[in-house]
């Protein structure tokens, strides 16, 4: 295929790789282990010399700021120079975003079995969408349309100060406070929030995977702090969606999000994303759904370096 483009969704702890075209659809999709390099040269050498293939240009997406020449993994030891990288594999074009803002771009291209429903609503035709949630972090992107483009507004929505809104949520945000001082949204809604809040409802350490293992197969500690999770989540989604205007649609992403997708339909989530006086309203009619598919990241960043494919084709 002319114009090839690599593109990679780099995780903490596995990057998938693909080649894309014009059309931005992934196809030849490997899956790496993060442990077996170095870093992202490493990885990005090793991948293309199993392929064998040319290609003019790539594209990343990382979990961490991308907007500098020099980059950095948040939860891995690893960076890069943009500039040093496209000299180096003698790239026409090399382009670094944001996870969450890869997803965003990927929003349009998923279909219907790719998402679940979370509560009613009907999206407004060519209104903003949100997609926010907790993964490693919290991420946030909003996606708005400009004349007939659909452009990617990033955030550190994850980094706002996150309060209380009931006795049960003062409670946890005191503890959070005398742990780890002034308490973002993040510090709770994450990987390690997960396991922060089941830590604080039981005193005993799992990690979130364990903790919402037990939540499905019913353990009540662990069902009550997936509980509270979702609540305060609806509540920040509920937060952004008015911050965005997000009528056009809520899209809730993230690996602890996915994986607590069995619990959604009977947790207080959709009840705290709609509980925002006098904006009740409006939020119960915004649509609200959980992505699941399996690689929404990939997704997005194939949209990236579809642009970059076509403008190098022309």
């Amino acid at each position: 295929m002319a114009n090839n483009v690599l593109i990679a969704d780099i995780g903490g702890t596995s990057s998938r790789l693909a080649l894309v075209g014009a059309d931005g659809v992934p196809h030849e999709v490997r899956i790496h282990r993060n442990d077996e390099f170095a870093g992202f040269e490493q990885l990005l050498a090793h991948d293309l010399a199993e392929r064998g293939a040319t290609v003019v240009a790539a594209a990343l997406a990382i979990a961490g700021p991308s907007e500098d020449d020099h980059v950095k993994l948040t939860n891995r030891d690893w960076s890069l120079s943009k500039i040093a990288m496209r000299e180096k594999f003698g790239w026409q074009d090399f382009v670094v975003v944001n996870d969450f803002e890869a997803l965003a771009y990927g929003v349009p291209a998923l279909g219907s079995a790719d998402l679940l429903g979370v509560g009613g609503g009907h999206a407004a035709e060519g209104a903003p969408m949100l997609v926010c949630g907790p993964g490693t972090g919290f991420g946030v992107a909003g996606l708005v349309r400009s004349g007939g483009e659909l452009i990617v507004v990033r955030g550190e929505g994850g980094h706002c100060r996150l309060g209380a809104t009931n006795a049960q949520e003062a409670r946890l945000l005191a503890h959070l406070v005398r742990a780890l001082g002034p308490v973002v949204v993040e510090h709770a809604l994450s990987g390690s929030g997960l396991a922060r809040i089941h830590t604080v409802l039981s005193g005993d350490r799992l990690a979130p995977e364990a903790v919402i293992a037990a939540a499905l197969a019913g353990e009540e500690t662990a069902v009550e702090t997936c509980q509270i999770f979702l609540r305060l989540f609806g509540r920040i989604a509920g937060d952004l969606a008015l911050t965005f205007d997000a009528r056009g649609g809520v899209f809730l992403a993230g690996g602890v999000a996915t994986g607590l997708a069995p619990l959604f339909t009977a947790s207080p989530f959709r009840e705290a994303f709609e509980e925002h006086p006098p904006f009740g309203p409006r939020l119960m009619a915004t649509p609200v759904q959980l992505i699941i598919h399996p690689t929404p990241g990939l997704i997005g960043i194939g949209q990236v370096a579809a642009k970059i494919s076509q403008r190098l084709a022309s």
